[in-house]
């Protein structure tokens, strides 16, 4: 790499400020935060263990230039996280660094909105490179993924589930995942510190935009973003 060429790389890397990063694993979050210190010169890391954590972080005027989501926590399933977090940042590029790698998934994350995707297991430079790519405005996925193009009735559900969901704002979102949990009107109301007939008004906006008519319906278009029912579509297809 020629002197220029390189002087351009780190310009670029220096322009990263702030930077999230979500994942339940100490060990792995101190990793990615030296990473993106030492190799990225990224000027702060801020680390959330969970999805809530890190919407409460963003609701507490943290405004990160990127994200880096590990999508198996605590409290999401699947890339309804991902949509989550994509309706209070949509503008900022989120790079999915998760240990499952089907293709059905790495397919899935992009299709709701990651600008890109790296396995856990992958070296270093990898992620160096993942990062230089989507920051600069491209997108990235592992060099050996292969797009579903078969267009079957079962990923034609899951694509209109993740369109619709991406449609839902951040309160509707956590109270459908409430309703996946089974909880009542009651219930949901008193976790949130709402009332209960706002609870309902946003119910009935859920099942508008996800074009159901029951709350059951609502799940089940849910549980079409997560990761137990794309990796079952994937060995039916098999």
């Amino acid at each position: 790499m020629d002197q220029a060429m390189a002087d351009s790389r780190w310009e670029s890397d220096a322009l990263v400020e702030r930077v999230l990063v979500i994942d339940d694993h100490p060990l792995f979050c101190e990793a990615l935060t030296m990473t993106l210190k030492d190799s990225l010169a990224v000027e702060t890391v801020y680390t959330a263990s969970c999805l809530q954590e890190s919407l409460d972080q963003i609701r507490d005027r943290l405004d990160p230039q990127a994200v880096l989501l590990d999508l198996n926590l605590p409290d999401v399933d699947g890339v309804d996280g991902l949509i989550r977090l994509k309706t209070v940042i949509p503008d900022v590029p989120i790079i999915v660094v998760s240990s499952i790698s089907d293709n059905r998934i790495i397919s899935s994350v992009m299709r709701a909105g990651a600008a890109g995707f790296v396995r856990k297991d992958s070296p270093r430079e990898v992620l160096l490179t993942a990062f230089r790519e989507v920051m600069s405005g491209q997108q990235y996925t592992p060099p050996d993924f292969m797009p579903s193009h078969d267009g079957d009735l079962s990923e034609s559900a899951e694509d209109q589930a993740l369109e619709r969901l991406a449609d839902l704002t951040n309160q509707q979102a956590r109270i459908l995942q409430l309703i996946c949990e089974g909880k009542l009107n009651k219930q949901i109301a008193y976790d949130l510190s709402i009332a209960e007939t706002t609870v309902k008004a946003h119910i009935t906006a859920i099942l508008r935009k996800l074009g159901v008519h029951s709350r059951t319906q609502a799940v089940l278009v849910a549980q079409k973003a997560r990761f137990s029912t794309i990796l079952h579509d994937t060995r039916a297809d098999e």
